[in-house]
């Protein structure tokens, strides 16, 4: 069947997770009971799909949406996937707890499991409670070995650098990048349709079952960038109404902060489709034959062949696509 192409709004794939909590109701979202950590907005995964909950396609997944119209509405380079599914995942995470110290596989791993591909992420913390922190990264002239000796006499803390967080803080992470987010943080997270992660440090408690989760020590030591893994932190007040401020640019994903006060008249290309993420604030989103509204926590997948779009409203976003 032929639909003309339309701003898609997802029903987010929830994931319980053992640092997870309740934040992410306040975007008002039917969140299942339990200590909810993820959000999966747009995904595309072995693991979770999300469905469309607007227009047309109301009721079809994304991975349907791939196979009826992927070439066509996800663009030139957005439907080129080494995976064959969507390029991207689109996550919102509630940080009630820190997170295990983890790092990420590249593309080119040869231990990545079967259909996985690596994981290079972005950060856009969302909010942040006084004093919230992140591991970011390692401390100056920390190697392979002397990692992997921190680890055996159990004091991985002392290689790992800590950095203070604030809402409107960027984070770009490109695969082995040693990273974890930490309690009272919540953010958008944009990322390779991947979920694949090797844990280096969980603090020695016990998962959802009551058992402690895996560790994955020697392919954390593997795919560990030592020195300068090319991470980046940006601090995003500078961002102008009507300007965009990219915060990110990779192989996999652009990513760029605008602020809508008022009209603002934008184009899709043939290139990519476009993922806008409402970080705070409300609106619409308007386009030849229709409009929607957008508040905080909403997440869209524009098609490329969408064409002239409007953004109106008073609101923060972020605006992604596949360069």
């Amino acid at each position: 069947m032929s639909i003309q192409p339309y701003p898609l709004h997802f029903k987010p794939e929830f994931k319980e997770r053992v640092w997870g909590g309740r934040a992410l109701e306040q975007f008002g979202f039917d969140v299942p009971k339990g200590a909810i950590g993820e959000g999966w907005m747009i995904a595309d995964h072995q693991n979770g799909v999300s469905h469309v909950t607007n227009g047309a396609l109301a009721g079809k997944g994304l991975d349907e949406i791939r196979e009826l119209y992927g070439d066509v509405w996800f663009g030139s380079k957005g439907s080129d996937s080494s995976n064959g599914r969507f390029p991207l995942l689109i996550k919102l995470l509630d940080c009630n707890d820190d997170l295990s110290i983890q790092v990420h596989p590249n593309d080119d791993y040869e231990g990545l499991p079967k259909g996985e591909i690596g994981k290079t992420e972005m950060w856009y913390v969302l909010s942040a409670k006084p004093d919230a922190k992140i591991i970011y990264g390692l401390k100056p002239g920390v190697d392979r070995a002397s990692m992997a000796q921190a680890i055996e006499e159990g004091r991985i803390m002392d290689s790992l650098q800590e950095v203070s967080v604030k809402a409107g803080d960027t984070f770009y992470i490109p695969a082995g990048t040693v990273h974890a987010l930490c309690a009272g943080v919540v953010v958008a997270e944009i990322q390779q349709n991947s979920d694949t992660t090797y844990r280096l440090y969980d603090y020695n408690r016990p998962g959802l079952d009551g058992s402690p989760r895996e560790l994955h020590i020697e392919d954390s030591l593997n795919v560990t960038s030592y020195g300068d893994s090319g991470a980046a932190r940006m601090d995003t007040d500078g961002a102008k109404p009507g300007e965009w401020l990219t915060l990110a640019s990779s192989a996999y994903f652009t990513t760029d902060k605008g602020v809508v006060n008022g009209q603002w008249s934008l184009s899709t290309s043939s290139d990519s489709f476009v993922i806008l993420i409402v970080c705070e604030g409300s609106g619409s989103i308007g386009w030849s034959n229709g409009l929607v509204d957008a508040k905080a926590g909403d997440c869209f997948l524009l098609p490329a062949n969408l064409g002239q779009y409007t953004l109106d409203g008073s609101m923060t976003v972020l605006r992604s696509l596949v360069p």
